[in-house]
Order: structure tokens, then C-alpha cells, then sequence
């Protein structure tokens, strides 16, 4: 049965009145604005008992003072190896988060800052269990985003004069200086690592392991050369793979419909007149390409007479039947259906190329990629500039035809438009003529998503290349199977990748780029055939492996050639290609997980942002399926993107990007860009759902600010009321402890299980909800202002406050462990305060472990309690609703000036957690549960004439009434509890009957004037 839990009711004031604050390393008192003023404070701050009270102590400050602990702590986890001696000597098995690697090429955003600080989170909660979670970060170094960044750096004539070398070694020395850079703000977020020993692709052991990667996928048979369409970047002039790809919205393209002339319609079509075939493109710079017309075997197709203002009246023209009426609306013009067939029927009828009459071309059978969702249902097939395309020309023996450069350039094969850009003046005239011609039925512009380069912004195109490719058919259905046994989280990741692997085409490996790692082919210098074998890349590995990728550049081929092969150096030429980013990356379980030790592949966890299972997730499953057959992981985790408050993505250009560092640092003006630490912008990680996009602000941030600051508060409050308590010494045995005790403990043993659970399933969202909840509404809110009476006012050596102190010590143990994964910071500062050995050398509390609740704590207490407590609860909000009235009716002013009087029909059911009147532990009474001064158990008619009565249905207690008069007596100087025996006492004559025995043990008197005065004020 569940523990229950609290809700918010009346504060505690604190005996005499001040609230405690640090001086100096020591708690003092300070004057209650909300209580007293004027002649009244300085009543209280003149309180001759103010000394006789127990006030906490901590060094621990309120103030976190983030931009000065934050680094020290930092520093002396590193002068301790804290990370270095856990992940090393943990007696736990291995866990391996394998840390996908940011590119290096620019300061970091809220995106890096909220990846990194998950993978932190994860990795110190497993070594809080004991695990050896050692964490190896990483970086993507090279690739075209590097090289242009070099290249954008200086003048064009200076660019002209660098050799492959020289752009090498520029574009290294910029990667590593990023590095540097993003090391030291990854640090700053609190982020354990081997910081001085990540992985980064240009490394030659990293290389090297590429290259064995290679090797094996090529020994299987899965590396190929052909020449085929793909998606190719005139901006950046090389190759590029889909998860380079980006699809913003908006792009507009010149649609058009265009007559091909039927040259012989194989008796089908034609024999009522001139006929042509009706195609529909988004491309038209692709016609001059054009080697066929394909249509879907399945759909129904017509002739239709055209009838109408403007050209091609009295012709007709082939489209899907089911488009007649929809283009006929589209082209204003009457389409008429004059015969009808199946598409298998045009199979063999051919055309006239439209800006090329001299050459006839084919009818083709295309497949399902035919509809009729768009255009005339017959679509223009150009092999070199399509992925259908060029397999439909396979299989009909079609020429892969591209009149295109590396420049997106007409080609002299494109005739009369060589030399044009065919995205701009090459798109114009290709249109231009074929209106001039009459072929060009109707233009109009066709709103749809088209891929951009992911750093150039600027459109691709579909163009056939030699290119090396991974042949993704050979091993696709072992691909599928590593997904399926592959934990996904969120679930939908699952639907996400399969989807895309089971699609997906060959993978396109090669760039043609410089700084990279090389394609290890030679090429005969004469016939231009390839030359790469096991042996020949194993030896360059190895030359790799010692000199580095660079070496492909700057030795002469025949030293890089096995020495049975050096003799053929003079006939080969080393190839110019390099490989795709998605492959370096992609083989880092092979450079890192696979053979540093302290890790273990396939890695336990890999977790990076949604979009990367097109990217690293996939290229890293595909490489590891190819040479072992196997996952590269046992479960991926994803987040979200990170937007801004009112729902939008961040945006330089827009202004609304925060930079973290700025959040932990402070921007130029603090009052408008407080420095909040690391440790706030990590609650701020936990605290939202980050599966999905997170908005994230400076309202936002302000309001995490104040979680935190409750937090540390808390922590601040259990470590100051344990300054005087010893575990070993004054512990009190669970048995003994009050119910009071037992059921904090009770409640704070669930709530332990849960955020054990959520933090091993990764839900760090619940871990904060839960710490939140219980920090304020079970401790602040409940416990401490009920404990309050006990710490301050009992004995300083008391059973019933060494019992509270006792609940605490567990409490604050148990809470330090919980928040130590999210914030550190705060969970190390505050054990250090706790924890001070005498020569001065203190251990982390990651050293400590994971605080684990104690099992009696729940078995030791029976669903009996639990539902006492249940009830003692139900029965504080009726208690605490009637005595707010009563204070608004101005019969009271606090609680304590309160007597409760309450009938109900069965109290047994909360007398086994309280009693009504006096308990023999002094802790387990409803007055101080309620903050009264006093709870009488009486008949419903002495309850109904109480001056302020309610009488309410509670469930599980039936009907219950609560009566609500001033309490009996005077007010207590030292505890503000109304006592009739105050005054019974002629040294203390202001003191009630609990408080005068502490007072007397501390051989504390008064001064003779101030029990003259108090024995005068007693008989007034």
C-alpha cells in the first residue's frame, strides 16, 4: 500500500520569533518581518530565553555562489581523480554509454549542453551503483563543413594555392583548436570524462581502425564502384548522403507539362490523328537527359482528344484516366476520351526526343513510384538524374546519361546549352525552347519539399557519378534483425530507423574532398581500373596507423603499396576520393568501444538527438552489421531539439538563442543575465521531458533557479539541525523511533524506490518531480514544521529529538545520493560541509555509493500505519481549513494560539498513528502535528459550540466535527505554545511546563530585574 503523501498547510513559526541565518560559519537569529514589527520585534529580539534555544549550524550557504564553488569543486575532483578511481576500481560490471561525437566547428549550443549533461546524469548514477562507467567523449573532425571554414578564412588567390596538404593541415588545426574550445565548456557543465584522452576521427589510431572497418566490408563484398545517381551538392562539388541532406519548407520549383510526339504508337495509340505522350516534371534543366517515358503497368490510361483556346487543339494526348478531369481544369482545355488502355499496353510505343527530334525513344514499364496523387501519370525518365530512373534503365538497357559537371554545369554532351548552371539560365532556356517549339502544354510553380546541403543552404541535384558504394542489400536483413533486438527508447525510435534501413538505397561512401580519411584505391593509369584488396588496404592502415591520413597525400604510391605489389607503383595512380563523415563516425565502435579498456561493445547505451537515426545510429548499426552481424549497442535513447518560449526553434538570425554559457556564467549585464551555474541549468535537463522538443527560456530558467534554491534550502535546514548529531553516538533504533519518524522514513523509502526505478530507466523527469514533491511538500512543507518544535525548544540531548535527528541523518544521506547524478555540485558541496574528517582530507560522496533506503523502513511498518496516516491527514485539511477561518475571523492570530476540539465517530482509526492528548514520547500528539497548543478529543455538541465550528464528511472517517476556540492560558516565552502553567513557576514565571525542565538542566537563570518584570506581567 502506498505511503501518502502531504499537502501544503500552515508554516511553522520558529520559536521566538527569528529565523536563522549564517554569519561567520554560525547560524543566527534574525527578526521575523511577517511576525513582528516595531515594539513587538524588539520584544522578541530582547526574549532573555533567545540563547536557551537550539538553532541549526551550517557552513552551508543559501547562496550557492556557483561561479566561484562550481570551479572549485570541479578542480578538486580532478586533483582527487574522483572519475579516474571510480570508473577504474567500482566493483561493479561495465557500463558503456558510447558518446556520439559533436562536430568540431564552432562554439557550443543548449542542444550540445543538454546531450552531454544526459549522458553525465546516466553515467554517475551507474557509478553511484557501483558500476565501471568509464566515458570517452568524442569528435567528428573532418569532413566539407571544416574545409569551407578554411577556405571562407582567406582570399580566393590565396586558396588557389593550396595543396591538398596545405588545406590539410589547415583544416587539422582548426578542428583541434574547436576541440580545445568545446572541451573546456563541456567541462564547465559538470561533465566527467577522459577529457584529456577523447577519441576524435583525425586521430591515426582512430583512422586506422576506419580503415579496418573498410577492410573487413570490403573482404565480405560489400564495398562496390558503379556509376549511379546521387545526391550531389554543386556548392560544395562532391557527393552527399541523405543524412547530409536537409528539406526546408517553402521550396518553390518550375513545374511544367510537356507534349512528347508519338512516333509509332505500336497500334495503341494514334491512329485518329497526331497523338503525344503527357509528361509532368519538377525539373525540366533534367530533359535534355531524357531517355524514356515510363508508366505504371497497372493504371488505366486514355487518349483524349484536346479541345479549346490555345495550342494543341484537335491533337491528342496520353494521361492517366483518372487525371482527365483534374487537367483538364489545370490546363483549361477540354480532354476528351477518345480509347482507353492498360499502362502494360504502351509498352514498345515510342517518341521524339523534345529538343533533340533525331533521337526516338522507348515507352518503358516503371512501378508503384507511378501514381496519380500528381502530374499526367506517364513520368519523363532521365537515368542519370534519378534514383527510379536509373533502376527502371537497368533493367530496359537504358544509357545512364548526365550532361552535367561537378559545378551543376551543362556539359558540351547538353548541345546548345553547355556551359549554363542548369538550376538557373539552364532551367530558363531548356523552358524557353520547348515553348518555342509548341511542346510546352502549361508552367506553373509546384510548392514541395527539395534537399538542400545541410551547411551550404543551397539546393541539390540527382546526378550519376562513379562513386564507391556500401551495398546495403547484402546484409539489410540481419540490419533489421540488430533493430529488432535493439531496446528503443522512445518506442517510436524503433518505427523510425526500420523504416529508413528497410528503404533505404546503397549507401554512397565516396567524397570529393580533401580533408578526410582517404579511399584506399589505385587506379591503372591506363584502363582506370581499381585496385584495392585485403592486403593492399591492411598496409595502409598500418602506414596510417604511424603517419597518419596524410601520408596518402605526401608518399609516393609505391610505399604504399605491399611489398608484392611496389613493382606495379610506376602503371598506378592513387585515388583523390575520401571517405563520408557518416563512415567515420560510423565505425567508432570499432576505434573506441571495441578496443579501449574500461568499455565493452556492443556499448550499453547510445544517446544522441532524434534526428541521428538517419545519421549515427544508422551508419554505426550498418558498419557493425556488415563486419560482425551484430548491434552496435544494446539500447538507444534520443531527445528532442530545443526551442525557444513561445514554441520556436532557436535562431541566431531570429535572436532568441541562449548560449549556456552564458546561463552558468552571466551575460554583461548580471541583473539581466544572472549567473545561475551549471548546476541549475542540469535541473533545468532533468526536469523536462527531453524524448520530445523542450522549450527552454529565461522565464523558464528563472523559475528552475527557484527549485533549485528549495533544494538547497532544504539540505541547508537537515545539515544545520545535524551540526550537533553523531550516527555512532546518539542514533535512535528504528523500533523506538515515534510514528512521526517511522512514517518520514516510511514515505522517504517510496519515494527512494522511485527515482531508483527512474533513474535507471532513464526518466529524469520523474526524478525531479519526485525530489521536488517530497523536498517541499513532505519535508518544508510537513515534516520540518512540525520537527521544528523538537529541534529548537526539546533538550539538546532529548530521545525525542535525537529520534528527529536520527529520521534526518537517513534523510539527508539517502537525499544527497539522489540529487548527486543531476546536480553535483550541490550534493558534493553540502557533503563535504557534513562530512569534515579531522586530518582534513575528505573522500567524495560519489565514493559514498548510492544511498539505498533501509528495507525496514517498509517492512517494518504495515498498510495499518499507512492507512492511519492516510487518515490523520484527511483530518489535518479539515483542521487546518477551519483554523485559517478562525484567523480571518480575527479569533486567533497563528495556530498556536489555538485549542482544537474534535469529534469523530471511530478515533482509534488515527490513534494508532497519534494520540489526542499527552504521548509518553512527547513527539506522536495531533497538537503538534496540527501546530496548536492544544487538541481535546470531545462530544459533537462541545465541538458545535466552539465560537468556530465546521462539521464535515471525511472519507474513511465518517462525519467529523472541529471546533476552533483561543487556547487556555498564557504564551510559552521560549516555545509560543499557551500553557495554564505558565506562571507556576517563580524563577521562570514566563515558561511553560516543557520548557521549564530544559531551561533548569541548562543551569540557565535570569537576571533578578527580569523575573521581577515577568512575575509583575504574570499577575497583570
Amino acid at each position: 500500500m502506498p505511503l501518502p503523501r502531504q499537502r501544503m498547510i500552515f508554516r511553522r513559526p520558529m520559536p521566538c520569533g527569528p529565523e536563522p541565518f549564517r554569519v561567520g560559519g554560525l547560524l543566527w537569529a534574525a527578526p521575523r518581518r511577517d511576525v513582528a514589527s516595531g515594539a513587538k520585534a524588539k520584544a522578541q529580539d530582547d526574549n532573555p530565553y533567545r540563547e536557551t534555544v537550539t538553532l541549526p549550524q551550517t557552513a552551508f550557504s543559501l547562496r550557492a555562489n556557483s561561479a566561484v564553488r562550481e570551479p572549485e569543486i570541479q578542480r578538486w575532483w580532478a586533483e582527487e581523480s574522483v572519475y579516474g578511481d571510480l570508473w577504474a576500481n567500482n566493483p561493479g560490471e561495465v557500463f558503456t554509454l558510447h558518446d556520439g561525437p559533436p562536430y568540431a566547428n564552432g562554439d557550443l549550443h543548449m542542444g550540445h549542453a543538454m546531450n552531454k549533461i544526459l549522458k553525465d546524469v546516466i553515467n554517475r548514477y551507474q557509478l553511484l551503483k557501483g558500476r565501471r562507467a568509464r566515458f570517452v567523449p568524442g569528435w567528428d573532425a573532418h569532413g566539407l563543413p571544416i574545409e569551407l571554414k578554411v577556405l571562407q578564412s582567406m582570399p580566393r588567390e590565396r586558396q588557389l594555392e593550396l595543396t591538398p596538404i596545405k588545406l590539410r593541415r589547415k583544416a587539422r588545426d582548426f578542428a583541434q583548436k574547436t576541440i580545445d574550445a568545446q572541451r573546456e565548456q563541456f567541462k564547465r557543465y559538470g561533465v566527467w570524462a577522459d577529457w584529456e584522452e577523447p577519441y576524435v576521427t583525425m586521430q591515426p589510431q582512430y583512422e586506422a581502425a576506419q580503415l579496418g572497418v573498410f577492410g573487413r566490408m570490403v573482404a565480405k563484398g560489400h564495398i562496390y564502384r558503379g556509376r549511379k545517381p546521387v545526391h550531389w551538392s554543386p556548392s560544395s562539388q562532391t557527393a552527399l548522403a541523405e543524412a547530409e541532406l536537409e528539406y526546408p519548407e517553402g521550396h518553390t520549383s518550375r513545374s511544367c507539362y510537356v507534349a512528347l510526339e508519338v512516333v509509332d504508337g505500336n497500334g495503341v495509340i494514334g491512329a485518329d490523328g497526331p497523338s503525344s505522350l503527357a509528361i509532368w516534371t519538377t525539373t525540366p534543366w533534367t530533359i535534355p537527359a531524357n531517355r524514356a517515358v515510363a508508366v505504371n503497368p497497372e493504371i488505366d490510361y486514355v487518349a483524349a482528344a484536346v479541345s479549346g483556346k490555345g495550342g494543341r487543339e484537335g491533337g491528342q494526348i496520353v494521361v492517366a484516366a483518372e487525371l482527365v478531369g483534374r487537367l483538364s481544369e489545370k490546363l483549361g482545355k477540354q480532354l476528351t476520351a477518345v480509347s482507353a488502355f492498360k499502362g502494360r499496353d504502351l509498352e514498345g510505343v515510342t517518341y521524339r526526343h523534345p529538343l533533340f527530334p533525331d533521337k526516338v525513344q522507348p515507352v518503358i514499364l516503371g512501378g508503384d513510384y507511378i501514381t496519380t496523387d500528381a502530374g499526367s501519370g506517364l513520368v519523363h525518365t532521365a537515368p542519370g538524374h534519378g534514383q527510379e530512373d536509373y533502376q527502371v534503365a537497368l533493367k530496359y538497357g537504358l544509357e545512364i546519361f548526365t550532361p552535367v559537371d561537378d559545378n551543376g554545369v551543362f556539359t558540351e554532351a547538353a548541345g546548345r546549352f553547355s556551359g549554363m548552371a542548369v538550376l538557373k539560365e539552364g532551367n530558363e532556356a531548356v523552358l524557353a525552347e520547348l515553348e518555342q517549339q509548341g511542346l510546352l502544354i502549361k508552367e506553373e510553380p509546384y510548392v514541395h519539399k527539395h534537399p538542400y546541403d545541410w551547411r551550404t543552404k543551397k539546393p541539390v541535384i540527382f546526378r550519376a557519378t562513379e562513386q564507391w558504394f556500401a551495398s546495403v542489400e547484402g546484409f539489410r536483413e540481419e540490419a533489421l534483425e540488430a533493430i529488432k533486438s535493439t531496446s528503443w527508447m522512445p518506442a517510436s525510435g524503433f518505427n523510425r530507423i526500420n523504416g529508413m534501413v528497410e528503404g533505404r538505397t546503397d549507401w554512397c561512401i565516396s567524397r570529393q574532398r580533401r580533408w578526410g580519411v582517404p579511399i584506399p584505391a589505385f587506379y591503372d593509369v591506363q584502363t582506370g581500373e581499381p585496385l584495392m584488396t585485403q592486403e593492399t588496404i591492411a598496409h595502409i592502415a598500418e602506414v596510417v596507423r604511424k603517419h597518419g591520413t596524410d601520408a596518402w597525400w605526401q608518399m609516393p604510391t609505391e610505399d604504399l603499396l605491399p611489398e608484392g605489389l611496389k613493382e606495379r607503383a610506376g602503371s598506378l595512380k592513387k585515388g583523390q576520393d575520401t571517405m563520408d563523415v557518416w563512415f567515420d563516425s560510423g565505425s567508432s565502435w570499432a576505434a573506441v568501444a571495441e578496443k579501449l579498456p574500461g568499455l565493452r561493445y556492443p556499448a550499453d547505451l547510445y544517446l544522441e538527438g532524434s534526428d541521428q537515426h538517419r545519421g549515427w545510429f544508422q551508419s554505426s548499426l550498418l558498419t557493425s552489421v556488415a563486419v560482425n552481424g551484430k548491434s552496435p549497442y544494446g539500447a538507444v535513447l534520443t531527445h528532442g531539439f530545443i526551442l525557444d518560449e513561445s514554441g520556436k526553434k532557436m535562431s541566431k538570425s531570429v535572436g532568441n538563442v541562449l548560449d549556456p554559457k552564458v546561463v552558468i556564467e552571466g551575460g554583461k549585464n548580471l541583473k539581466k543575465e544572472p549567473a545561475y551555474g551549471a548546476d541549475v541549468l542540469r535541473l533545468w535537463v532533468a526536469a523536462v521531458d527531453y524524448t520530445n522538443d523542450v522549450i527552454f527560456g529565461p522565464n523558464i530558467l528563472k523559475q528552475t533557479a527557484e527549485v533549485y534554491r528549495k533544494i538547497r534550502g532544504t539540505i541547508r535546514f537537515l545539515l544545520g539541525s545535524l551540526s550537533d548529531f553523531d550516527a555512532q553516538q546518539h542514533s535512535v533504533a528504528y523500533q523506538s523511533l515515534p510514528s512521526l519518524d517511522r512514517y518520514i522514513l516510511g514515505r522517504f523509502h517510496s519515494v527512494q524506490m522511485e527515482l531508483d526505478s527512474a533513474y535507471s530507466s532513464y526518466q529524469f523527469s520523474k526524478v525531479f518531480q519526485g525530489i521536488q514533491r517530497f523536498v517541499i511538500v513532505d519535508l518544508s512543507n510537513f515534516y520540518f514544521d512540525v520537527a521544528k518544535d523538537r529541534l529548537y525548544v526539546q533538550g539538546q540531548s532529548s530521545g525525542s529529538r535525537r529520534a528527529c535527528q536520527t529520521a534526518m541523518h537517513h534523510i539527508l544521506a539517502g537525499l544527497l545520493s539522489s540529487i548527486a547524478p543531476i546536480l553535483p555540485h550541490m550534493a558534493e558541496d553540502a557533503w563535504s560541509c557534513w562530512h569534515s574528517p579531522a586530518d582534513g582530507r575528505r573522500h567524495s560522496i560519489f565514493k559514498n555509493g548510492w544511498r539505498a533506503p533501509d528495507d525496514e523502513w517498509r517492512s517494518q511498518w504495515s498498510d495499518d500505519d499507512v492507512l492511519a496516516w492516510e487518515h490523520v491527514f484527511r483530518l489535518r485539511e479539515v483542521v487546518t481549513k477551519a483554523l485559517e477561518v478562525a484567523r480571518e475571523n480575527k479569533l486567533i492570530g497563528a495556530p498556536l494560539e489555538a485549542k482544537v476540539l474534535i469529534h469523530m465517530e471511530d478515533p482509534s482509526k488515527i490513534e494508532r498513528a497519534v494520540s489526542f492528548g499527552p504521548n509518553a514520547n512527547g513527539v506522536d500528539e495531533l497538537r503538534y502535528i496540527f501546530i496548536t497548543s492544544s487538541v481535546e478529543k470531545t462530544t459533537e455538541d462541545a465541538a458545535g459550540q466552539a465560537p468556530h465550528c465546521v462539521s464535515v464528511d471525511v472519507q474513511g472517517l465518517g462525519r467529523v466535527t472541529v471546533g476552533v476556540s483561543r487556547a487556555d492560558g498564557r504564551k510559552c516565552a521560549r516555545c509560543w505554545n499557551w500553557s495554564e502553567q505558565v506562571g507556576s513557576d517563580g524563577r521562570h514565571p514566563q515558561l511553560c511546563e516543557r520548557c521549564l525542565p530544559v531551561v533548569e538542566e541548562m543551569g540557565f537563570e535570569l537576571p533578578p530585574k527580569t523575573v521581577e518584570d515577568s512575575l509583575v506581567g504574570a499577575k497583570s
